[in-house]
């Protein structure tokens, strides 16, 4: 099986986008946590940074998975969620996931 540059991009793509993902969860988690103490909201850093950390930490892993061309659906899964992490990155993930499929055992 020809191994082509498509599925390494379109892991590479996946993995930044999931750790922008966890990175911008982690920001927005401690930030509104700070902003929700004075206006006397609290959890609400955790209700809105908690699921962009999980989805990040789907899409690293869906990026791993991607440049071992192991499990593609779990790769396309991961460069879906890269989308909610980074559009422009998860895009191009999705597009040279679905264009490497025949590569993935």
């Amino acid at each position: 099986m020809e191994r082509t540059w498509r599925a390494r991009w379109a892991g590479i793509l996946t993995i930044i986008a999931g750790c922008f993902g966890i990175g911008f969860g982690a920001t927005a988690a401690t930030f509104l946590e700070l902003i929700s103490e004075f206006a006397e909201m609290p959890g609400l850093g955790a209700m809105i940074g908690a699921p962009l950390i999980v989805v990040g930490i789907i899409a690293l892993i869906g990026g791993i998975y991607t440049l071992r061309r192991k499990a593609w659906g779990f790769a396309l899964t991961g460069a879906i969620l890269a989308c909610f992490c980074f559009p422009p990155l998860g895009v191009l993930a999705i597009i040279f996931v679905v264009m490497g499929r025949r590569e993935f055992a």
